[in-house]
């Protein structure tokens, strides 16, 4: 194997690593991530590019060079499609693989390719450097010269190709890639093909139905137009979620919730946080300030909700009396309240409550509901939590 094929086989085998690498990347978070965008790059583009061939030992050629171009669209993220025409040129060692023909038409000439292929290109990861693999039909016509001592043959013969293969871009700039891959050439040519020595009239055929070429292009790629903005998918479902979402039920959606799990039954400011807890169902004795068994019920609950809670602010517990249209008892009602926010404080403490708690008393003070009725009297004899500011 010559120098020049070592070094195809191994460029080959660095681009194949490549694309194995930047596989194995794409299955973990971080690419995911990437790959989870939103593609919205549609643009068409063209390919140039010079391209290295080396055929197999059944054309009986040397390697040569040759050119191309080709003009693509991106599908979607994964995808590209495109149609391509090349030329290139390679030195005949001889005339290939027509059996015995290298004796009788000596070992001189040239063999010109011309051909075609529509291309399918899978990307593993559109980024600035995006891997890729490549699928492509098509055809082409050989254009061969042989000459030698005892004269000289012209032929031109066409076939189909199929190619497959790996590679590359890499972003220097929005309208600017760098790009190569490395491909397999199946050439279905040597099926028609036949020579015929002008010295003697004997015909050779190929004793070959396929010629194997190795072929690397690298080149440039131009997108028209301007490269569309990526918007992100997942960061705007995020986003979508929480302004649908109201995780502790206070009215504010999640998105602009900033205290989080506030407890069942608070009121809140405009940004989630509490501003008042009502304690129904917390009551006393008659004229005292012992709880029920219910309203310790009530108070356990209440404590659960405090300590998971995580803002850890003053909390005044404020208590309030009913009026019954006996000024003389107003005295008697403002010690009542202040005892039994006292002993709600104390109990709320004693339970694990981490929060500094300010008992105060209001007495008749701030009615809620109408005191000329039993029901709203009912309403007016309450405890409240309140949220002292910083």
């Amino acid at each position: 194997m010559n120098k020049k094929l070592l070094l195809a086989l191994g460029f080959a085998g660095m681009a194949s690593i490549s694309v194995a690498n930047a596989a194995e990347e794409a299955a973990t978070p971080a690419v995911a991530a990437t790959q989870s965008s939103e593609w919205n790059d549609d643009r068409f583009y063209v390919f140039g590019f010079g391209t290295f061939v080396q055929p197999g030992g059944d054309r009986n050629a040397a390697s040569g060079w040759g050119t191309g171009a080709a003009f693509g669209k991106i599908i979607n993220e994964y995808f590209n499609v495109e149609l391509e025409g090349f030329w290139q040129g390679m030195n005949q060692n001889g005339a290939p693989n027509l059996g015995g023909a290298t004796s009788s038409f000596g070992t001189g000439g040239r063999s010109d390719t011309t051909g075609g292929t529509a291309n399918l290109l899978y990307f593993f990861q559109r980024d600035t450097f995006s891997p890729y693999v490549l699928f492509g039909l098509g055809g082409m016509n050989t254009s061969s010269t042989i000459s030698g001592p005892n004269g000289s043959v012209s032929r031109s013969n066409s076939g189909f190709i199929f190619e497959a293969g790996a590679g590359a871009t890499y972003e220097l700039a929005d309208n600017f890639l760098l790009r190569a891959d490395v491909r397999y050439r199946g050439d279905t040519t040597p099926g028609g093909i036949s020579a015929t020595n002008p010295a003697t009239g004997v015909t050779y055929n190929s004793n070959t139905s396929v010629f194997n070429d190795l072929v690397v292009n690298a080149g440039f790629v131009i997108p028209f137009g301007d490269k569309p903005d990526q918007v992100a998918a997942k960061p705007v479902a995020a986003a979508d979620a929480c302004a649908s979402k109201d995780s502790d039920a206070d009215g504010v959606n999640d998105c602009d919730d900033k205290c989080a799990g506030t407890a069942a039954g608070t009121k809140v400011d405009d940004q989630g946080c509490p501003i008042v807890m009502e304690l129904k169902g917390v009551n006393f004795h008659y004229d005292s300030a012992e709880l029920t068994e219910g309203a310790k019920h009530v108070l356990n609950g209440v404590v659960d909700q405090l300590v998971a809670f995580p803002a850890k602010k003053d909390i005044e517990v404020a208590g309030y009396a009913s009026f019954e249209g006996n000024k003389a008892a107003e005295k008697h009602n403002l010690q009542l309240s202040q005892r039994r926010s006292e002993s709600v404080a104390h109990y709320l403490k004693h339970k694990g409550v981490a929060n500094k708690l300010f008992a105060k008393g209001y007495g008749t003070e701030y009615p809620v509901a109408d005191n000329k009725t039993e029901v709203g009297r009912e309403k007016n004899r309450r405890v409240e939590l309140r949220w002292m500011g910083d």
